[in-house]
């Protein structure tokens, strides 16, 4: 059975089919759902929640979730240090309960959960599969870019890599973005894994990234537990597409850290990707992790050089940076541009190697 139904709020993971706030579900009670990663539902929320409580829509705007709110959500998994682990349902019928995963309307199987950040898990109930001209939609149907086993592109890589979430990646990749559009850098942004949501790239965008993509415009919801060569594919094949606008540097960004499960360390190991690094920025929380983070990136031959995030929030956790490690730091709430007199040496001997003719 189909029918139309009155959709409340369309999360962000869903943007790129452009969904309508009256869609076609199939609906037949008990009838056996797609369970494929990124499948597209109609669910109901089930209760009310006082945190993380709030539902990332295509604009980027933050709408708080009420108890009977009727969603649109995409299927996918989330290994979160600080937030839920969930997994795709083995089986899905129309009826069943699961739970929302993420802000940005990723739902699967909620297995554990950090009850002490996010509280438990937002339980919505599934009312049908969203379709469109008679077949069940999933966000891959549509892809802005596709995967790629080669690396073409050739432009000059910015990439802040952290030890895990929430240790200020961001928060330096907007304030290097900042600084590189004033001076008149043509910038491209890319979030390579995590879990589907805009708000990081919206960030990009608001200092100046004329382009800004994901994972997501690959038709993937979540990075987790996902292969890593397929991982590494969709980076070099969301830098292709990038690099198609021309612009003077890509600046990119992981969800997640080096030793979390959402394919960050295989996509620093790749040789292509490597070749194109002309800036390795590394956030950590505090001495240890940045120690650790550094000696991780050394040896998978990417070493760091700058040290970022809360580490370097005053004087002891830079000196014990320097100390420890003998590279720059840098503190996106106190900064200084040390950094940038090595983007633009590096830049300089990029353009030595250009014949005279280009």
């Amino acid at each position: 059975m189909k029918s139309k139904i009155q959709i409340d709020k369309i999360s962000s993971v869903t943007s790129n089919l452009e969904l309508q706030h009256v869609e076609e579900i199939l609906d037949i009670p008990g009838a056996e759902l797609p369970c494929d990663m990124g499948t597209v539902l109609a669910v109901q929320v089930l209760e009310d929640k006082s945190i993380y409580n709030e539902l990332e829509l295509p604009t980027g705007r933050m709408s708080k979730l009420k108890k009977g709110d009727i969603l649109a959500v995409a299927l996918g998994q989330r290994m979160a240090l600080k937030g839920f682990v969930g997994h795709l349902p083995k089986r899905l019928k129309v009826g069943d309960v699961i739970h929302l995963l993420n802000l940005g309307g990723v739902a699967g199987e909620c297995t554990s959960a950090n009850a002490k950040e996010v509280g438990d898990p937002l339980r919505i109930r599934v009312l049908g599969a969203i379709t469109r001209c008679g077949k069940i939609l999933n966000i891959g149907q549509a892809s802005i870019y596709s995967p790629s086993k080669t690396l073409k592109s050739k432009i000059p890589l910015i990439i802040t890599t952290g030890t895990s979430m929430d240790s200020g990646k961001t928060t330096v990749a907007v304030e290097v973005t900042k600084t590189l559009t004033r001076i008149g850098m043509r910038l491209a942004g890319a979030k390579l894994t995590g879990v589907g949501a805009q708000r990081d790239l919206y960030k990009m965008q608001d200092y100046g990234v004329y382009e800004a993509v994901s994972f997501v415009d690959c038709g993937i919801t979540s990075t987790a537990n996902i292969d890593p060569q397929q991982m590494v594919d969709v980076s070099k094949g969301a830098l292709d597409h990038l690099s198609k606008g021309n612009p003077d540097a890509i600046i990119v960004e992981f969800g997640d850290g080096l030793m979390g499960r959402y394919g960050v360390n295989a996509i620093l190991q790749d040789p292509e990707i490597q070749r194109n690094v002309r800036l390795h920025i590394g956030c950590a929380r505090d001495p240890v992790g940045a120690v650790g983070l550094a000696e991780g990136c050394a040896k998978i031959g990417l070493p760091l050089d700058v040290m970022s995030g809360p580490v370097t929030d005053n004087q002891v956790g830079c000196d014990i940076v320097r100390d420890a490690l003998g590279i720059m730091v840098y503190n996106a709430f106190n900064p200084q541009n040390e950094w940038l007199d090595l983007v633009i040496a590096r830049w300089a001997k990029d353009y030595e190697k250009l014949p005279l003719s280009a």
